[in-house]
């Protein structure tokens, strides 16, 4: 399976950002799947509540028409209502695939910030099956969770995607390249995270808000960087092959040989 990861710097306008899509969706010609950063329907320099729509709404539907169009699986962050008024983040998938979404479980109450605030949590991990890979869907702060990881290994999963909008500062990069080799290394899947690049590298002003720092990156399930970008926008591609997911896992057991369940 052919995954292209699309790093872009997202406006606060869902239509301005489904034509950023649409214009980064001829570079990933080819790929199974397509993965968008988190907060691509709107930046969080905006209050989330406000564009939050269903998954029938204009920006979902913008999103299945550029699946259909280009015959290909997209994943791509949204935010969606939530039960109290306070939306979902949530991770949308459509195309030749079928459809799943995931809503973010682990929020960002840390740092001095509660995103629990202002955010519902989801309730459950999701799986999709594309072109015959088992895929598991986390966002952004999921990473600092093994557990959630090595749940989806241990149901079949060869590759997990995160998209993010990792928030920059002092050694950020580090920890985010950091978290998804320990990740991958954890559950021995293919770790691949697409994040928002860096306003001014992508020429957009600094505002509020985890606007992204780029480094989108794929990690094989060795913990090997298979491919790194830096904070413009861009679109790369990683193969995801399960026998070599089958082969580290016979080599470095760690599911197997686990003392702990993880439920």
């Amino acid at each position: 399976m052919r995954i292209a990861v699309v790093q872009l710097c997202s406006s606060e306008v869902p239509s301005e950002n489904l034509a950023l899509m649409r214009a980064s969706m001829p570079d990933a010609a080819g790929a199974d799947l397509v993965v968008f950063p988190e907060a691509t329907m709107a930046s969080f320099s905006t209050r989330s509540a406000d564009v939050a729509e269903p998954l029938d709404g204009p920006f979902a539907q913008g999103v299945r028409a550029l699946a259909s169009e280009f015959g290909t699986t997209i994943a791509v962050g949204m935010f969606t209502p939530g039960p109290d008024g306070r939306p979902l983040n949530t991770c949308f998938v459509t195309g030749p695939a079928g459809e799943a979404s995931y809503d973010k479980l682990h929020l960002f109450d840390a740092w001095g910030f509660v995103e629990s605030d202002v955010m519902t949590p989801g309730r459950a991990p999701v799986l999709i099956d594309i072109a015959g890979v088992k895929v598991g869907l986390a966002i952004c702060f999921d990473l600092r969770f093994p557990e959630l990881f090595k749940h989806y290994a241990r149901a079949g999963a060869a590759a997990v995607i995160v998209p993010a909008s990792w928030q920059s500062g002092p050694g950020k990069v580090d920890q985010w390249r950091l978290l998804a080799q320990a990740r991958a290394l954890d559950a021995t899947v293919f770790v691949v995270g697409a994040g928002q690049s860096e306003p001014t590298a992508s020429g957009r002003p600094s505002g509020p808000g985890p606007l992204g720092m780029g480094h989108s990156l794929a990690v094989g399930p060795d913990g090997t960087i298979l491919h790194e970008a830096g904070e413009e926008p861009c679109v790369f591609t990683v193969d995801i092959d399960p026998d070599a997911v089958a082969s580290i896992r016979e080599r470095l057991p760690v599911l197997a040989v686990s003392r702990f369940s993880v439920h």
